[in-house]
């Protein structure tokens, strides 16, 4: 067997990455102001979509627009004040960056495990391991 066929066999027994992040978009957030709280209607289905804990990214949200907020019996995040829902989207793309995509090949296919108090998002596609913030 020379070096071609043997490429070729490696090549057809790879698994196949579909390798680009435009198939995975988060849903745009409904948002809609309450009195002097924004309430992210579809929350849950974002936290969903992402792979992640709520408490996670509603941490990361209160952190991003400066905030207090809570989860309520529906699955809606409440945020204190007002935030448009460009705010609340920027806040979400800066979520997905830090702790969703994958630094080194851009997939979502990524899971987040503690390690020695650290938290490190690794990747199912490339196998990459990578430091987070927090």
């Amino acid at each position: 067997m020379d070096y071609d066929d043997m490429l070729d066999r490696a090549l057809d027994e790879t698994p196949d990455i579909d390798g680009d992040s435009e198939r995975f978009d988060v849903p745009d957030p409904n948002v809609r102001q309450e009195g002097n709280v924004t309430v992210y209607e579809n929350f849950q289905a974002t936290v969903d979509r992402l792979g992640r804990e709520e408490d996670h990214v509603m941490k990361f949200l209160q952190n991003e627009v400066g905030t207090s907020g809570h989860i309520d019996e529906s699955g809606r995040a409440r945020l204190t004040g007002s935030f448009s829902k460009r705010r609340i989207s920027e806040a979400l793309d800066a979520y997905v960056e830090e702790f969703v995509l994958c630094s080194e090949c851009g997939l979502p296919d990524t899971k987040l495990v503690r390690e020695q108090g650290a938290i490190l998002l690794q990747c199912e596609a490339c196998g990459a391991r990578s430091a987070t913030s927090s």
